[in-house]
């Protein structure tokens, strides 16, 4: 499905076609929960989402579960309690479970440390795969260890430049079940699809499915790469020839992916331009066509994000996007227009010469090797959070030369240290605010202080977001800190 019109108007003319060819059905619903006794486990954004479209799609009954309490599950419950469900804090109830005809589980949930272990039963589906059954606009889903909520911003920014009516939904935060409940006609659908939410589908399938890349991560939940990676593969599990599978040629992890998917396979690359896909050739996005021709996309200056994986995450972008019928002009300007995503490589002030960035994302250790290479100025990095499994020595060599001291914050201060040890200077820090304010003494004029934790959020914040925006709080705070001109003139003590 290609447009061959160009312009802004023409753009917006091909509107009609991409209504009438691409929100037709993906594949005969046979699933439903109407008439069920449906349990949901789980009350964070995508447990409340599944638990509101299970109600307003009929089923007979609702639990809603949480392990945890709180004021913000309170709310939570009387939300939900007030559309009709029935909800308990504090605990998973076995016998409710048991009699349940359908358990929705959130993906934060590993099903082995609930009581779904003993009852083998009971039919269980994530929120991903419920909200399946219900959204009938085509998916063009991403997947990958990193970099896969960048590309879905930008795979809807293209889409919006395009003059599609689209919506970014998924574990990029807006959970699918929230957009099919709103039943909008829409042409197509980005959704970010993480390793937890694919392990519990059945018959999710995207008209495309992009994996950035692979490495390890999540070892803290998964006993070995190969079980991630399946996880992974079940993107293509019912995709048919007639969709496309987008791979990373220049990712070594990536090679085998969903081996056996019917999926047509295309390829993105910065080092292979010949492969059928978005390729970077003489200064410009290249595609190359399954017959072997080529036209030009856009050249490479426009795109302003910065590092060489933000370049990866724009082919990958650019070719689901091509491939769900945007016209080349569409996505010549997402690219063009697209300037990041919050809580990744996100400037958010400078101070007195240096510069801060934050990259709450950065969870896992790959992430934070990709950020270390977007910078050449001297860095101070803050590392830490919670431990995933991974070593943090991959990281040494990329700060050879660069960065000057790591300030070290959470769970994983002291095995960082002791990963590092001999290879840069590691200070622990109590907070992350002790860690910036002990950063910004230690800096000089062209250094830059960078969030990039290496490690998930969940011993000191509530998210990823949580820990990003407290960075943004303490940044701005300290110009407006009595002790500010006092800060910039002392050294850090230790």
């Amino acid at each position: 499905m290609r447009a061959t019109v160009s312009g802004e108007a023409a753009m917006r003319q091909n509107h009609t076609r991409w209504a009438v060819d691409m929100c037709e059905p993906v594949a005969a619903r046979t699933n439903s929960v109407e008439g069920l006794r449906v349990a949901v486990l789980g009350l964070g954004r995508s447990g409340r989402a599944a638990t509101r479209l299970a109600l307003a799609r009929g089923a007979a009954a609702v639990y809603a579960s949480d392990s945890d309490a709180g004021p913000v599950l309170e709310e939570a419950r009387a939300e939900l309690e007030a559309l009709g469900a029935d909800v308990e804090l504090g605990r998973h109830d076995p016998e409710r479970l048991a009699g349940s005809e359908l358990v929705v589980i959130s993906p934060g949930i590993p099903p082995a440390r609930t009581p779904l272990a003993e009852l083998p039963g009971v039919r269980v589906v994530g929120e991903l795969e419920l909200a399946s059954w219900y959204v009938m606009s085509p998916l063009a889903a991403v997947t990958g260890t990193n970099g896969k909520t960048t590309t879905t911003a930008l795979l809807h920014a293209i889409g919006e430049a395009a003059g599609a009516r689209t919506v970014a939904a998924g574990n990029i935060g807006l959970p699918l079940s929230d957009v099919a409940a709103a039943g909008e006609p829409l042409d197509w659908i980005a959704c970010e699809a993480s390793s937890f939410q694919l392990a519990s589908i059945e018959s999710f399938r995207p008209r495309v499915g992009v994996l950035t890349n692979i490495a390890a991560d999540h070892l803290d939940r998964y006993d070995e790469i190969g079980s991630y990676v399946r996880d992974k593969e079940a993107i293509a599990r019912n995709m048919t020839s007639d969709d496309a599978l987008v791979l990373n040629a220049d990712d070594p992890g990536s090679d085998g992916f969903a081996r056996d998917a019917a999926a047509a396979r295309r390829f993105f690359t910065v080092k292979r331009p010949r492969l059928p896909g978005l390729g970077v050739h003489r200064g410009w996005f290249l595609e190359r066509k399954a017959d072997g021709t080529e036209r030009r996309i856009a050249p490479l200056e426009s795109l302003r994000l910065r590092g060489p994986h933000n370049l990866q995450n724009a082919l990958a972008a650019g070719l689901a996007a091509l491939l769900m019928g945007v016209p080349r002009e569409g996505v010549a300007a997402g690219l063009r227009q697209f300037t990041g995503v919050p809580h990744r490589l996100e400037e958010v002030a400078r101070i007195d010469g240096v510069r801060f960035v934050n990259d709450s994302k950065a969870t896992n250790v790959q992430a934070t090797v990709w950020a270390l290479r977007s910078f050449d100025s001297c860095l101070l990095p803050i590392l830490g959070g919670r431990h995933k499994g991974s070593p943090y020595s991959p990281l040494a060599p990329e700060m050879a030369g660069k960065v000057k001291t790591v300030f070290a914050i959470g769970e994983a201060r002291e095995r960082i240290a002791a990963d590092l040890e001999g290879t840069v200077r590691v200070i622990p820090m109590d907070s992350l605010e002790e860690a910036v304010r002990a950063a910004f003494r230690s800096a000089e004029g062209g250094d830059t202080v960078l969030l990039s934790p290496a490690c998930s959020s969940y011993d000191m914040f509530r998210d990823f977001e949580d820990r990003g925006e407290a960075f943004r709080r303490i940044v701005n705070g300290l110009r407006r800190s009595p002790d500010f001109a006092r800060d910039r003139r002392r050294k850090d003590p230790r």
